[in-house]
């Protein structure tokens, strides 16, 4: 067989079982099944005559051969998807699938809104959003577009601002704050029982507060260390610690009096939040359908500032 022979289909294969370094992650990305998937690359690596991934029951990898020719066809693909784009944008009516990568704060709450927005305008295009809180390069874990607070796009990418910006809030019960008062300045957290947060990578995230210009960072003190915002919250709600949250992750619970903000005076608000992606000369219609979108809400609701 000759490499003449390949499809695009194929490449697309390669390519998200490397990103995803799982044929199953990178079967649900091309939504086709785990089996289908595997016979896939097993064919082509059958008609390239070389083996293409190391697979073992619990880890898939690219082999030498394997790395080395992604290298040479990734940039082919990204071609040709370029030319398929092209083609797409002619379509009378935006279609297809937009892949967004989002913290799920942001998602909740500063995404959602556009979201259902564009859906209602386009029903023909559907929309994959997933949420994680580690930082991702978009381009190469093939998403069409990504939701960040804006000191956190890389310096080439288009960015959008949707008109919120990032605030902290630091909360606790009321029953907490019977048994041991309020804090009145970031000093005196160093004396509270304080949820630490994990970061992804491991590190702790350290609490940062800003005042006329002064801006402090502290490492508190606490029992509790967690991953996950929502656990996190369960936590406060128990009225053993204090937490520090995105503000739209708790305003419903300080709106309904369950939760107490403290030291409001030291957490003004930050970054704005953005929608950013990069640069394509021959964006999808549904990727500029949408982009147009963020950028007509922008007009109509400019971020404060």
């Amino acid at each position: 067989m000759s490499d003449s022979r390949l499809t695009l289909h194929e490449l697309e294969a390669v390519l998200a079982v490397a990103r995803r370094a799982s044929f199953r992650r990178a079967a649900i990305d091309l939504n086709v099944s785990t089996t289908a998937l595997s016979s896939t690359i097993a064919k082509l690596e059958a008609t390239l005559q070389t083996r293409l991934f190391n697979r073992t029951t619990r880890s898939v990898s690219l082999t030498e051969a394997g790395s080395s020719y992604l290298e040479q066809v990734e940039p082919a693909l990204q071609a040709l998807r370029g030319a398929l784009e092209t083609v797409r944008s002619h379509n009378a009516e935006p279609a297809g699938v937009i892949r967004i990568n989002a913290f799920a704060s942001a998602a909740r709450t500063a995404l959602l809104p556009l979201v259902l927005e564009f859906a209602d305008r386009y029903p023909r295009v559907q929309i994959d959003l997933v949420t994680e809180e580690r930082l991702v390069d978009v381009v190469a874990e093939g998403f069409d577009l990504g939701v960040r607070a804006s000191n956190l796009i890389p310096n080439d990418m288009i960015a959008i601002p949707l008109g919120q910006t990032q605030r902290y809030a630091v909360v606790g019960t009321p029953l907490y704050f019977s048994k041991h008062g309020e804090p009145q300045n970031p000093a005196d957290l160093m004396r509270h029982e304080c949820l630490r947060i994990r970061l992804p990578n491991g590190a702790i995230y350290p609490w940062y507060f800003e005042q006329a210009g002064e801006v402090l960072r502290l490492d508190v003190e606490g029992r509790f260390t967690v991953d996950e915002p929502g656990v996190a919250k369960a936590i406060v709600q128990a009225n053993v610690a204090l937490g520090l949250f995105l503000e739209q992750e708790v305003q419903a619970e300080v709106d309904a009096g369950d939760l107490q903000r403290v030291l409001q005076d030291w957490t003004p608000p930050r970054d704005e939040m953005c929608l950013y992606y990069p640069n394509r000369r021959n964006p999808s219609a549904a990727l500029k359908a949408f982009t147009d979108l963020a950028r007509e809400n922008l007009q109509r609701c400019p971020p404060p500032g």
